[in-house]
């Protein structure tokens, strides 16, 4: 073998190992987040107003004594609380097949403010490359050929733990049946989450 053709095959094997590491790798890796679910802050407000509530009629020399003393007031705070997110749908992750398992539940909420949010929680997923976080309008899709008008999120952020997406304004979550764990460069489904209300 000549020195030349040497040259050529070492060139052309370190981009086909570097490319069947990110092949390979994730079937072998496992990549956790564990994030917090977010809460909005709540708005600012002026301090609650208290209530005096007096307990007997008294004339206003005796109650300006009782007031002096604290014997006959009670004072009460607004416990008013802030309402708390809104569920609009959930669905537990199944398997797309035999090869690619998943399980845990996909959540969409309604935040405080009026934003989405889907979060995974107790999420797990095999591996893969590249893999993409999709709103699919069918319900139960089975192969990468029913994901079709599928709108897509962000890159999965790992395939273990607790994990939440924004959904942007303009999504309406009316179209999509099922959010599923999607391998774009072989269009390859790795789990399901069939959404129900």
């Amino acid at each position: 073998m000549s020195n030349r053709l040497k040259l050529v095959i070492a060139v052309l094997a370190v981009p086909a190992l570097a490319l069947g590491w990110w092949l390979g790798s994730p079937l072998f890796l496992d990549r956790a987040v564990d994030e917090a679910f977010p809460i909005s802050a709540p708005v600012a407000a002026e301090a609650a107003p208290t209530t005096t509530v007096a307990t007997e009629q008294t004339d206003p020399v005796e109650m300006s004594e009782e007031t002096a003393e604290g014997s006959d007031e009670v004072e009460t705070e607004d416990t008013t609380e802030e309402p708390g997110p809104l569920t609009l749908s959930t669905g537990a992750f199944q398997d797309a097949d035999s090869n690619h398992r998943g399980s845990g539940t996909a959540t969409i909420y309604e935040l405080e403010d009026g934003s989405h949010l889907l979060r995974f929680e107790d999420f797990e997923v095999t591996n893969g490359p590249d893999l993409r976080v999709i709103l699919v309008p069918n319900g139960d899709p089975q192969k990468a050929d029913d994901i079709a008008g599928y709108r897509e999120l962000e890159p999965l952020k790992g395939n273990v733990g607790n994990q939440n997406y924004e959904i942007p304004a303009d999504v309406d979550l009316s179209l999509y049946g099922s959010v599923v764990i999607y391998c774009k460069p072989f269009h390859v489904l790795f789990a399901v989450a069939s959404l129900e209300t």
